[in-house]
């Protein structure tokens, strides 16, 4: 049986840099940076002080109270991105909604919920247990999916993928494989993520993963740089309207992209730790590659996961050059971490979109905050990160890659899509 063909038709986000796909296309050709001092708790005694946080979003004008009292952060912002990929995609009123699903990856859920209700428990006098009534729904990651079909009515396939900061590059790839097997016409996918608050951010304090340019936020994560200390939290949501290429021709709809590969393996190596090598991501980076049916010489750039840590990046670089050899020096490579923060469970689904504006308008966004002097020597100083400037070139494919503790590796390939 011949596989179908997969188009992208709507785009949606939340995010640090912009509540909509216009602002946050700006915000990136800017170079601009959207961290600064945490707002959504006290964190002054937490060794970071700063996070990418969503700006300017106000669940009112939204959500009524009864409805607000369901739902955590991440799923409210996982709807706000999810409104928006439907309006652009506008699937006509006759389409048939039980072939249209939701796939939406998260890796922390409600987390913020969480923390919220221990802590209200333990501080009442008789420890009974009086915890909400929507504790339950408001935590686990798949009421984002389950959600956003629930108002729309969509009845495809309904499920939350969860594989850290893997999660919703692996919602793609699921949703890609339900399209491309004929379960499916259409199916929105993404990932939405609300992990700044305490628990989070000390846990990740732990774990020394986080930066702590306390004086500096804007400047604190810088992919590929010598002086990088850890990435900087982000929280937000993009999706988008992954559509069977036929049934996207028939209707007339405005095609963005095609998602033509992708793939997965494993480290196998540490919980936290990728391996140093770059073993892991450089298979799956050609995985990609082959189920795209290319050359490794056809991809112009790559999105990388690039969080600014230091073992992280320095294996992600050398797993490029496994992957494509000398042709790694002929790509564009960038990190958008270094503008929007480390979404976590939906930083594949905003990158994947992104990367998809990549192609659509034929600019590569810049890696930001590498100043002169600061290359890192362990790093093949032949690799163009895209430091600082957007650079316009011919993209014909790109890449958006995704890893994860746990050792997930995932990589989407997307192709500029022309009629």
């Amino acid at each position: 049986m011949a596989l179908k063909r997969v188009v992208i038709t709507g785009l949606g986000t939340i995010n640090p840099l912009g509540n909509d796909v216009a602002s946050t296309w700006a915000a990136l050709m800017a170079g601009k940076s959207g961290a600064g001092q945490i707002t959504l708790f006290d964190a002054s005694l937490h060794r970071t002080h700063f996070a990418c946080e969503v700006k300017g979003f106000d669940p009112n004008a939204i959500f009524d109270f009864k409805e607000q009292r369901k739902l955590d952060r991440f799923t409210m912002l996982a709807y706000v991105a999810a409104e928006e990929a439907l309006r652009d995609a506008a699937l006509p009123a006759d389409t048939d909604l039980t072939r249209v699903g939701v796939i939406v990856g998260s890796g922390m859920g409600g987390v913020s919920t969480f923390e919220q209700q221990v802590t209200e428990f333990e501080s009442q006098d008789d420890r009974v247990p009086h915890y909400s009534p929507f504790l339950v729904p408001r935590i686990i990651t798949d009421i984002a999916a389950g959600y956003i079909a629930i108002r729309h009515g969509l009845k495809g396939p309904n499920f939350c993928t969860t594989a850290a900061c893997a999660s919703s590059a692996i919602a793609f790839m699921s949703a890609m494989n339900h399209i491309r097997l004929g379960k499916a016409d259409a199916i929105l996918t993404g990932g939405s993520e609300a992990e700044i608050c305490s628990i989070s951010i000390g846990g990740f304090n732990a774990l020394r993963a986080l930066s702590t340019r306390n004086d500096e936020p804007l400047t604190a994560s810088r992919p590929f740089s010598a002086s990088r200390d850890g990435f900087v939290a982000g929280e937000g949501a993009a999706c988008v309207m992954l559509e069977e290429y036929e049934h996207a021709v028939r209707r007339g709809a405005h095609i963005y992209a095609e998602l033509v590969g992708y793939g997965s393996t494993a480290d196998a190596f540490h919980l936290t730790a990728p391996d140093p090598e770059g073993n892991g991501a450089a298979r799956v980076m050609m995985e990609a590659v082959k189920d795209a049916g290319i050359q490794p010489g056809d991809v112009d750039y790559i999105n990388t996961h690039g969080t600014s840590t230091p073992i992280g990046d320095l294996a992600e670089a050398k797993a490029v050059i496994k992957a494509f050899g000398e042709h790694a020096y002929e790509m564009n490579l960038s990190s958008t971490k270094s503008m929007t923060g480390h979404l976590l469970g939906a930083a594949g689904a905003l990158e994947a979109l992104i990367t998809t504006l990549a192609l659509y308008h034929q600019v590569v966004p810049p890696t930001i905050n590498h100043a002169d002097g600061d290359d890192d020597p362990n790093i093949d100083p032949r690799l163009n990160f895209t430091f600082n400037k957007p650079q316009q070139r011919t993209l014909r494919y790109a890449m958006s890659n995704a890893f994860g503790f746990g050792g997930h590796n995932t990589a989407l390939l997307l192709k500029r899509y022309t009629d």
